[in-house]
Order: structure tokens, then sequence, then C-alpha cells
């Protein structure tokens, strides 16, 4: 017999290997941070998002660490019957299909479904919907398949989202926190699409043969699909996949069309965007470094001392913390800088870390005052987003304003010379981020390897850690708060040499 949870469900909607080798291969998943920040996301957002229509009832139940399913969904059953108005995690089972509703919410005669998610409404500017939208609307609709053959009388569908809008006052408001979408109609057109995967579900997941599903327009975001690495296996690391820039769509066209490699594609693709070509040329005979002189010499020409080099670590709380931000705001909590007084002279460096579990950004907004003067050159790697973490301080402090939006408007981007396409070898691959760009040009620096570092390697363990220091006994403080400064320090200090670089092969 079929057994069929919602999350099964969605994965075969989606595709119908993901879902067999959910069932038979578990241990192939890979789960990245970020994957795992949307799971947690999702528990803390669906927890809160309980109280969103007043009292309410969670039918919940565990043996050991366990769900007990069997009590789950005579407990939904129990509440119903006594008319409850609201119940959490509504748990029903059906030939096999099981689901638990996060809202089951009693609606007139009948009962309305409320699927919550961690993210913000998803539709653009133009009207239209994000991609994820569409699993959300076969979620929902599979609840209420579920519920209706169990008998319920399903009134209403609805999606429950975070409003990307909401501003925190200092008073958490749930009723505003949170957008309300009723997808009746897109619910309704999905309903016919349910018995066809149903029976695809039966013959995928009742056969230990793994299903001959290819890559496809289905691996819409391969970073956020745990069996990516698993199901391209058999690709080669330099293949189309690994192209800069190149749309998904346009990678699985040509994929399709048996261009693969980099000589596949040179061969018979027609490519002519000039980075792409040099990746590819690159990659196929090691032609060294590429240099573009006057392209370098234009962008250092920017470059002025004193020369500061400035890089910031955020933690994005997906429920508002501090007043004044929203679900998902970026806050800056760190800053490492290395500045240079003068050509030629010594190397300094100065560093900020807030308190764990305060408001970093009044402390951060007057020491990156104090630490860069007005009307200096400032290097950061990617500009864009320490130029908007500076304008969101700047708005939030106006006593600040002035300093802040000098400094914000003397940055110069580092990225620029790498992204431009003026410095080129062969190992930074179709990335010019600072984690590819480093090692590409100093392989064999151990101080320049951020594998070397102690706990915290990467912005989103910084992320994450962060927030917890305020729990940890003081010992495990200092530690973590060292390891953070020493990872922040490393990103200035690898701009610096990067510079460097840069400043020598123009000489």
């Amino acid at each position: 017999m079929l057994y069929l949870s919602k999350s099964k469900y969605c994965g075969l909607w989606q595709c119908a290997k993901i879902a067999w080798l959910r069932q038979y291969k578990p241990e192939a998943a890979v789960i990245d941070e970020a994957v795992q920040a949307r799971f947690n996301a999702g528990n803390v957002v669906g927890d809160l998002a309980m109280g969103l229509f007043g009292d309410f009832v969670e039918v919940t139940v565990k043996n050991g660490d366990k769900l007990d399913l069997a009590a789950m969904i005579d407990k939904t059953s129990e509440e119903m019957a006594k008319g409850t108005q609201n119940i959490c995690e509504a748990s029903f089972s059906y030939n096999g299909l099981y689901c638990a509703v996060d809202i089951l919410r009693k609606e007139g005669a009948g009962w309305a479904i409320y699927e919550v998610k961690s993210s913000t409404k998803h539709q653009r500017d133009d009207g239209s919907y994000e991609d994820d939208r569409e699993v959300y609307i076969a979620d929902v609709s599979y609840q209420k398949y579920v519920l209706e053959h169990c008998g319920v009388n399903v009134t209403g569908t609805y999606l429950v989202n975070l409003n990307r809008e909401y501003v925190f006052d200092g008073t958490l408001d749930i009723s505003k926190l949170f957008i309300v979408s009723d997808v009746a109609d897109e619910v309704r057109a999905e309903m016919g699409n349910i018995e066809p995967t149903l029976l695809t579900a039966e013959k995928v997941l009742l056969s230990d043969e793994e299903p001959d599903i290819d890559l496809g327009v289905y691996c819409k975001n391969p970073y956020l699909c745990a069996f990516w690495k698993y199901c391209s296996r058999h690709i080669p690391e330099q293949s189309v996949f690994n192209l800069y820039r190149l749309s998904m769509k346009k990678k699985i066209e040509y994929y399709h069309n048996g261009w693969i490699t980099y000589r596949d594609l040179l061969d018979n693709a027609g490519i002519d965007n000039e980075k792409r070509i040099r990746q590819m040329e690159f990659a196929l005979e090691d032609k060294g470094t590429y240099i573009n002189k006057p392209g370098l010499e234009k962008f250092l020409s920017q470059i002025t001392y004193p020369l500061y080099f400035l890089d910031f670590e955020t933690i994005q709380p997906v429920i508002p913390e501090f007043i004044g931000t929203r679900p998902y705001a970026q806050v800056p909590f760190q800053y490492s800088l290395h500045y240079i007084e003068q050509e030629g002279g010594e190397l300094k460096h100065k560093e900020f870390l807030a308190e764990s579990g305060t408001d970093p950004r009044r402390a951060i907004a007057e020491r990156l005052c104090e630490d860069i003067p007005m009307n200096v050159c400032t290097l950061a790697y990617y500009k864009a987003f320490e130029c908007t973490r500076i304008k969101e301080l700047a708005e939030t402090f106006p006593d600040l304003a002035e300093h802040l939006y000098n400094i914000r408007d003397h940055i110069v981007d580092l990225l620029v010379p790498f992204q431009s396409g003026f410095y080129y070898n062969r190992a930074m691959g179709g990335s010019f981020s600072i984690k590819s760009v480093l090692p590409a040009i100093f392989p064999d620096d151990p101080a320049l390897n951020y594998h070397n570092l102690e706990g915290v390697h990467n912005g989103g363990e910084a992320m994450t850690i962060f927030p917890k220091i305020k729990d940890m006994p003081p010992e495990e403080q200092q530690k973590a708060r060292h390891n953070l400064l020493k990872y922040c320090e490393l990103d200035t200090y690898a701009m610096v040499k990067v510079w460097e670089e840069l400043v020598r092969v123009v000489k």
C-alpha cells in the first residue's frame, strides 16, 4: 500500500525522483546551510502563526522523538467534534495519504485550511508570482483532497505568508506580520492534477527501481534541491552547469542538445559572451593569468589614500526583533576594517563586534563614524551589500546620516575588475566572489585559507553563531567571539591582498 505525507507528495509533484530518493536513498541528500536555515525559519514562523486567529489547540503528540500520527488523528477528531475554533497541526489520513494542516479553522458549516509559509508574500511588482508558489498551491490542494475524502467540508483554502512590508515598532503584531491570501481559484485549478500525481506516486514509490529521470527544467534551483549533487554526479566539473551567469533554462537546453563539456559548447553552442568563452578556453588550456591592463589602470585610478577596506557581517532574523526592521532584514552586527594612511604606510586594523542579544545598530553606526573619516576612499567587495546596510543605518539614525552617507558615497567596489574581466585565471572558474578569487590568486598561502579558520568559515556560519552567543557559558562566548573576529578580519585582509595584486600587475 502507498503511504504518502504532504511533503512526499510535494516532492513527487516537483520531480518523481525526489520522492523516490527520499524514500529509498535518503543518505544521498545534501542539506546545505541555506536549506537548513529555511527549515528552521519554517518552524519558527509556523509556531508563531498558530496564534494568528486567537486561542487555538495544537494536537501534536510525540512518542519519544517521533510524531504519534494515530494519536494526532484521534485528537483532531475530538477537537473538531467539540467545535474548537482553531486546531493547529490538525491531522488526517485517507487510504495511506496523510497530512497535517497548519491551521484548521472552523468556518460556518465547514472548515478552512490555512497553510503557513516562512517566505514573504510571493508576488512580484508586476503582479506575477514567484516559482515556489506553484508547489505551495499543490501542497494546499493535496490537503484539501485528503480532508474531503475524510468527510470534511472544506470551505476555504488560504496561504499565510510573512508581510515583507511589516515594520516592527517594538510590539509584535502578528495580525500585521502575516498576510492571508485566498487561493481557492488556484487550488480549484490544481485539484484535477492530484489523482494523476497519485497514480505516478503509486508506480514510482512502490518500486525499488530508481526512476529514469534526467536533469530537466524542473531543476529550477539546483542549490535548493538536496539531491542535485546525486542526480548530477555524471556531469564533469567543467560543464555547462558551471558556466558563468547562464540561466538554468539555457543550461538545460544545452545539456539536452548534448553540449555538456566546455569543448562541446565551444564547438557547437555559438556562445558569444566574452567572459564565458574565456572561462572555457582557460579551463581547457592553462593560459596563466589574463590581464586587461588599461581596464585595471582605470579602476585603480579611483583609489586614493588614506585607504580603507570594509566588510560587514549580518544576522537576518525571520521575525523582526529590532524597532524599524522588517522580516528577513539584514542587520549588521560586526565589521572588520583594514586601513593604510599613506602610500607605503603600515597596514593597520580596527574591528567591531556587538554584544549578542542586543540591538547592534546604534553601536555599529557610531563606531563606523569614529573609525572611517569623511571623504576617504573605502574598498568593499560587492559594495551593494555594504552600501545598502550603511544607507539603512543612516535612515535609522538621522543624527549620523551625513557621515554615514559620506562613507557610502566614497566606497569603491573591488569586485568590478574581476566581474569586468580585467583579471582572470582558470582557478576562478565561473565565480568572482572573494572566496573564489582569493585562492585562485594565492593558492598556497595558509594565512589566506578560510579552511584554516576555527569555528567560523563563512558568512552563513557567522550569521548562525552570533545570536547563540548570549546563551553560551562565558568561556564558550569568548571563543565564539574570537572566531567571529578572526573570520571577519580575514575578509578584509583578503581584500588588501587582492588589491595589492592588482597594483602589482599594473606596475
